[in-house]
């Protein structure tokens, strides 16, 4: 069953996040500012410690610092860090504001729902796994509580909490801001003593983390398990002395915080990608050449990579959002060219992978394939509205199934994206936002498919179905 807000924390996403906690839940429960009982008060003493951020020595790898930062009583993690009320009055307060009584009148009507009669009729088909996933619930419920526990502190956030226009409205509604970012990088300059730091959904790099655990502030963890699990991967990698590959976006938020807990890394967006690392490594004669190999990969390698030393070992690892399809593709085109440069029996020491696709992810992407395995053999579909953000990764993908199965498809972020003149603003797959014109068929029934990303609230896609039926109505040809 979808978990939107109401539903139980599934098996599977417990698992994860009791590996990726490395303690049962609730088990760390920092003194609150001072002393306990005390949750607004800043401490009058503290362990003392450098102000330099550390460099990992043999002493302490990464894994080991981001480890002792993490359990520091000024780091607030776990799933419900803060006082129970708090987070029992977050949450039914989550549930108000994002839940839909459209949407949930089509989870309990067949995953399906009409709206008008004869050629006036619309029918909205719900994919059957959509929306918020249990993550995303998550580091919503903590960061809003963090709102609470502390209401007159400074609060900021590190990135986007999510990739939700709606949701991170809500924040700065809230008055949590965000770090300034200027040409040189984040401003934690501007952060003072006794301020509180959000880490987002996505993470953060180690750097941040050193360089936060070096300030008198106190810091609120609400990176999805899922993604710590994929940093547990790369700690792995680390251990046997492998080059991380990592199938993801250089620029994303989530990659760059995986790739900092690697020796050395290099990121692939996507088979073609793979594909130059892995002609590269075999010397085919298309293959690119050194110098143009650093310069394709300049953003998305570790400092002082050197292709020829460091594609000897790999491990696969990937932004958890990515497709798994394409994930798959390249761990299997990784492992064969493994296999033919060292041969079989080396090749199990010279390359490792490990799914790190989250659950909800999966389950999202086979529920859209799902759908346009029904629309064709069934009841057709007339278009497919993907709601999300249009930064969101996996948003994106979920646009990219139907897209390839022949469908028309839109990836809309807004309501407002469905115009009154019948056009719709849209992000393609190359990132481009467009206008496409008379989107919504007049004069006859209509059938829209419909999902939506992980980071994506119930009440935004509900809003969106309710702005397409008003657009219905205005569309309305004349008898």
């Amino acid at each position: 069953a979808h978990p939107q807000i109401t539903g139980p924390m599934s098996a599977l996403c417990l698992v994860a996040a009791l590996a990726a906690e490395g303690l049962a839940v609730g088990a760390h429960r920092p003194a609150a500012l001072g002393h306990p009982g005390n949750p607004y008060a800043v401490r009058s003493s503290r362990v003392a410690r450098s102000a330099a951020v550390m460099e990992p020595t043999e002493e302490m790898d990464k894994r080991s610092l981001r480890r002792r930062i993490m359990s520091t009583d000024k780091f607030y993690r776990g799933n419900r860090p803060f006082d129970k009320d708090v987070h029992t009055k977050v949450a039914s307060e989550m549930v108000d504001k994002f839940k839909g009584a459209l949407i949930e009148q089509m989870r309990s009507n067949t995953f399906e729902v009409t709206r008008g009669e004869g050629d006036e009729a619309v029918t909205f088909v719900l994919a059957k796994e959509y929306g918020f996933c249990w993550g995303v619930e998550r580091s919503i419920e903590i960061a809003w509580a963090a709102r609470e526990q502390f209401p007159d502190r400074k609060m900021h956030l590190t990135n986007e909490l999510i990739h939700n226009p709606q949701v991170n409205d809500m924040f700065s509604d809230m008055n949590v801001g965000y770090i300034e970012k200027s040409e040189s990088g984040k401003r934690f300059d501007r952060v003072e003593d006794g301020d509180v730091v959000i880490l987002p959904a996505f993470g953060a790099s180690l750097e941040e983390m050193q360089l936060l655990d070096s300030k008198n502030v106190e810091v609120v963890d609400t990176t999805c398990p899922w993604v710590a699990k994929v940093w547990n991967t790369v700690d792995k990698h680390v251990k046997r002395e492998m080059t991380s590959v990592v199938h993801g976006k250089w620029a994303h938020e989530e990659s760059v915080a995986t790739a900092s807990m690697a020796s050395h890394y290099i990121i692939v967006k996507d088979i073609e990608e793979a594909a130059m690392v892995c002609k590269y490594m075999l010397g085919e004669k298309d293959a690119l050449s050194k110098e143009a190999f650093l310069d394709h990969f300049k953003n998305a390698i570790s400092e002082g990579f050197d292709p020829d030393v460091h594609l000897r070992k790999l491990g696969l690892a990937n932004q958890t959002t990515m497709y798994k399809k394409e994930t798959s593709a390249i761990s299997k085109l990784f492992e064969k060219t493994m296999i033919q440069k060292y041969g079989p029996q080396d090749a199990a020491e010279s390359y490792a992978a490990f799914d790190t696709i989250c659950d909800a992810t999966q389950v999202r992407q086979d529920a859209i394939q799902d759908m346009c395995d029904d629309a064709k053999v069934n009841k057709p579909l007339d278009l497919i509205l993907v709601v999300g953000g249009w930064d969101s990764s996996n948003t994106g993908h979920l646009l990219e199934i139907p897209l390839h199965e022949g469908f028309t498809a839109y990836h809309i972020n807004a309501p407002d994206c469905v115009k009154a003149d019948n056009s719709i603003v849209h992000r393609t797959l190359s990132g481009d936002i467009e206008t496409t014109a008379d989107f919504l068929p007049v004069g006859r029934p209509v059938r829209i498919g419909v999902t939506s990303g992980a980071s994506t609230p119930d009440s935004s896609v509900e809003d969106v179905l309710e702005r397409v039926l008003m657009l219905r109505k205005l569309s309305k040809v004349p008898a």
